[in-house]
């Protein structure tokens, strides 16, 4: 899910509101077995409405993900995957 949203032009869609001053997002992002997205849920929000709607627009805009690979499908529903969002000259997830 990081390098997919790293990897393409998604940093367009944040670009004017990260110019505010804001707190690093930490989100965590519910991905089902079949890559869909469930749920996205700001563990420590930006601060800025803008950002964390436009986190949620990132997420969305990249959907589907990888499925899971069978061995990990037959364990889990869902897997949550936690990242504090960095916003320099690109969308980093750490």
């Amino acid at each position: 899910m990081s390098r997919k949203i790293e990897m393409n032009m998604t940093f367009d869609m944040v670009r004017e509101a990260v110019k505010q001053p804001h707190t690093p997002p930490i989100v965590t992002v519910a991905i089902r077995a079949d890559g869909s997205v469930e749920k996205v849920t700001f563990v420590v929000s930006s601060g800025v409405p803008a950002i964390d709607e436009a986190i949620r627009k990132v997420v969305a805009s990249q959907a589907p993900y990888p499925a899971f690979p069978p061995f990990l499908a037959r364990q889990y529903d869902v897997i949550e995957i936690r990242r504090t969002w960095i916003f320099d000259i690109a969308i980093r997830l750490q």
